[in-house]
């Protein structure tokens, strides 16, 4: 590996020599600003870490499958059908592994441990703020597509037990949505989210791999064999336009954006390099491929056009094998929010404390004032904006243009910047080939977040 010189100012906010306590109290070593001292082990020492390779392949498959499956056959109607979704999912996919090893690579060339640690080493203090707002910001939206999800799963159950038509004049008033998703939220999630530290994260990754397959076994086999009420929509064989391809983009990347997530996992494996962390990602990536591939094509061919943006939504309220499916999906989201509500506020309070000049070890007596009342805060909008935005399709969208920014712009900027540092006089034409690499994934990534703002502000604001 060529010699690099990272950017690693961090004294413009302040540091505090105290890392121990940091990760203590928040959780999260995005709030640990002090340089890595020379005598910690190197990326490459075979005894810093214990995943094995196969650990770490299902790490990152659960890291990357999730609620997003429920919008992929929406997706391929999106793009215009099958062919389209499949050649957009291929396509992609390469980006999405690059991504992954770049940000590898870049960890190794840093020393840095998680994702927004490396593109602070790495490109510097403004990027590295707007990267910690990014991951704020995706955490909180997808906590609001989580509520909604619980609410159009609900629904479904609700109807069945009331003997009640969905959306039906004249339903109980302890059967309206807005009730059942707030006594839902009140009830589970806020008590789980104000804890200090999550304990739970084991069972949430059962039941998020147990729920997630379950699904996409159940939408496989109703297309195989149909029940007899259901009658598929008009089926596209070819996209409308390029553009509804393009508008297709922000779902595959929400359902295959785990970059958050892939650096600490890249430095817990017991041989942290990058030829097997390729592998690694190649392998885990493939198989969920095969999950969304499969939910999005038997989905879409099951209700055609017809689809709604939740999968589980077109099918019938009785149907109890898909019950079932709405109750793993339940579990999982109650208890995945709390996780990414832990993310989000342990990236807020990193921010906070360093704005505020204040190390940590000096604000622990003031810490479970400020986060009951973060977390209060966060719960309570998130809560609001899902009672008012039923629809999980315009959610994802947003989130899956900040899930862009992580796929492509930000492993894109730390390639330009790691390999501008490099300490070559002479640049060899693999050196062009990565810098030129580097611009097209920032471009992509660009191009994918501004159609997804541009359509949030002038297609749904103004509808």
């Amino acid at each position: 590996m060529a010699q690099v010189s990272i950017n690693s100012d961090y004294s413009e906010w302040g540091s505090s020599t105290d890392a121990g306590e940091r990760a203590r109290l928040l959780q999260s070593p995005c709030v640990d600003m002090a340089p890595k001292s020379e005598g910690e082990a190197s990326p490459g020492d075979p005894d810093r870490g214990t995943t094995s390779t196969l650990g770490a392949i299902f790490i990152v498959v659960n890291a990357c499958l999730g609620a997003g499956l429920l919008n992929f056959p929406a997706a391929f109607s999106t793009a215009g059908g099958v062919a389209a979704g499949i050649a957009l999912q291929m396509g992609m996919l390469v980006f999405i592994i690059s991504g992954l090893v770049i940000l590898a690579y870049c960890s190794q060339a840093s020393n840095e441990r998680t994702y927004q640690e490396v593109v602070w080493a790495v490109c510097g203090k403004l990027t590295g703020v707007l990267c910690e707002v990014a991951i704020a910001v995706y955490t909180f939206g997808t906590c609001i597509a989580f509520l909604i999800i619980i609410g159009d799963q609900q629904d479904k159950i609700i109807a069945v037990m009331t003997k009640h038509p969905e959306g039906a004049s004249g339903s109980p008033w302890y059967t309206d949505r807005k009730f059942t998703i707030s006594l839902t939220a009140f009830l589970f999630i806020l008590p789980l989210s104000i804890p200090r530290e999550i304990g739970f994260q084991k069972y949430a990754s059962f039941l998020s791999v147990v729920g997630t397959w379950y699904v996409t076994a159940i939408i496989i086999i109703k297309y195989i064999w149909p029940d007899k009420e259901m009658r598929p929509g008009d089926i596209l064989t070819r996209p409308v336009s390029w553009m509804a391809v393009f508008n297709a983009m922000p779902t595959i990347c929400f359902g295959f954006q785990c970059h958050v997530s892939s650096v600490p996992v890249f430095n817990s494996m017991q041989r942290p390099e990058i030829k097997t962390w390729g592998g690694v990602v190649t392998a885990a990536m493939v198989i969920a491929l095969a999950v969304y591939m499969g939910t999005g094509i038997c989905g879409f061919l099951t209700f055609g056009a017809a689809v709604d943006p939740d999968v589980l939504r077109s099918y019938p309220s009785e149907d109890v094998a898909v019950a079932v499916a709405r109750a793993f999906i339940i579990l999982s989201v109650l208890t995945s929010y709390p996780i990414l509500h832990f993310c989000g506020r342990a990236v807020v309070e990193g921010l906070w404390l360093r704005y505020k000049g204040v190390p940590v070890e000096e604000d622990v007596g003031r810490e479970r004032r400020r986060r009951v009342l973060q977390t209060l805060v966060w719960f309570l909008l998130t809560l609001l904006l899902a009672l008012f935005i039923p629809d999980i399709g315009k959610v994802i969208s947003v989130i899956g243009g900040l899930a862009a920014c992580f796929i492509f712009i930000f492993p894109g900027l730390c390639l330009i910047q790691a390999k501008l540092s490099e300490m070559e006089e002479v640049k060899p034409a693999s050196w062009w080939a990565l810098v030129s690499y580097g611009v097209l994934l920032v471009t992509l990534g660009a191009f994918i977040f501004g159609q997804t703002t541009a359509n949030a502000i002038f297609v749904d604001l103004l509808a």
